[in-house]
């Protein structure tokens, strides 16, 4: 690995890398996406804003909220079947995207250890700070485990990843995070999966699946508001990184369940018409009362469509598993090779 250690600790086997620019923001063409979503017409802007330190904070706060059921539906599923997870793998290194604060992973952790498999961890976010400080609790907890974080995007990850010194390697990626790309970008993102791996290594995959609007609307509009509040901490993140002057108090958070498309979609209303400037973008940018701008996606899937979706890339699904309601799923494939 060609990135020297960015962390504190000296330990041979507690390594973080940083993956130049994590956030992909200092190349040329730096702010971009933001100029380019902010001037169209409706106006939007990347998910990957949300990831500052403060969004890493709150996203992790969310997932404890009682209304968002897909946390803890998953981990229910992995702490159910993860013993089954590791003994379809074998031995293997554990590689995690978009890691935060590693909580999940503690169920796959436990479960390769119970049947004596040496313990090899990648940890890969975008958050430097969660990140650290998860890999350090993890070796408190795990004194066997090998840790080796990657700051820095999926795409960057995937491009940097080592040959795994351990008998093989599982590429998870939980949370259905994948659900947030569109239909053209998910295509994409198992494409770079399937690069990154070689034959005969595994990929689990979280799914959120199609259910009841009333239940999804409520995981993404919660009543402590921490949703809305991750939401409009976008317009914090882009105050401090391009010299802004949002005013968060001139927007809300507005979500829905968009059933024709199968997706949740997050945006941000402007409650009062108003101008707002990007220093470092030359950018200035006009908002009307009632204007919008839309944040992410997050889509719903159907199990067996995914399956068939994997395999016509190269990853044949070996066992999938859901909760008893059919809320969530986990998909386990094993990479052919690259197509």
């Amino acid at each position: 690995m060609e990135f020297p250690p960015s962390t504190p600790d000296a330990s041979p086997d507690l390594e973080v890398y940083c993956l130049s620019d994590p956030l992909g923001l200092q190349h040329q063409d730096d702010g971009q996406d933001v100029i380019a979503g902010l001037s169209h017409t409706p106006k939007s802007l990347s998910p990957r804003y949300f990831y500052d330190d403060r969004g890493s904070e709150l996203f992790e706060q969310i997932c404890d909220l009682p209304e968002y059921y897909p946390t803890r539906t998953e981990a229910w599923i992995l702490q159910t079947y993860g013993a089954e997870v590791a003994r379809l793998t074998g031995p293997c290194e554990l590689v995690e995207l978009g890691s935060g604060s590693s909580t999940k992973t503690r169920q796959l952790l436990e479960a390769y250890q119970a049947l004596g498999h040496p313990l090899r961890y990648v940890p890969i976010d975008v958050s430097a700070g969660i990140l650290q400080a998860s890999a350090l609790q993890l070796r408190q907890d795990y004194p066997q485990l090998q840790i080796q974080g990657l700051v820095g995007t999926y795409e960057q990850a995937l491009a940097h990843l080592d040959p795994t010194p351990s008998p093989s390697r599982l590429l998870f990626f939980l949370g259905s995070s994948i659900g947030n790309f569109d239909a053209a970008a998910c295509d994409r993102f198992i494409h770079q999966v399937v690069t990154a791996l070689q034959p005969g290594e595994y990929f689990l995959l979280g799914l959120d699946l199609q259910k009841p609007k009333a239940i999804l609307e409520a995981a993404y509009d919660d009543s402590q508001g921490v949703t809305a509040a991750f939401n409009v901490n976008v317009l914090s993140h882009l105050n401090w990184r391009y010299q802004g002057n949002f005013d968060p108090s001139k927007f809300e958070h507005w979500s829905f369940y968009n059933e024709a498309e199968a997706q949740v979609e997050m945006h941000l209303r402007c409650l009062q018409s108003h101008v707002v400037t990007l220093d470092n973008l030359g950018l200035t940018v006009e908002f009307a009362e009632g204007e919008t701008i839309h944040t992410e996606i997050s889509r719903k899937f159907n199990l067996s469509a995914m399956e068939t979706q994997l395999q016509g890339h190269g990853l044949t699904p070996v066992r999938t598993w859901t909760d008893d309601q059919g809320w969530f799923g986990l998909i386990l494939c094993q990479a052919d090779g690259p197509t």
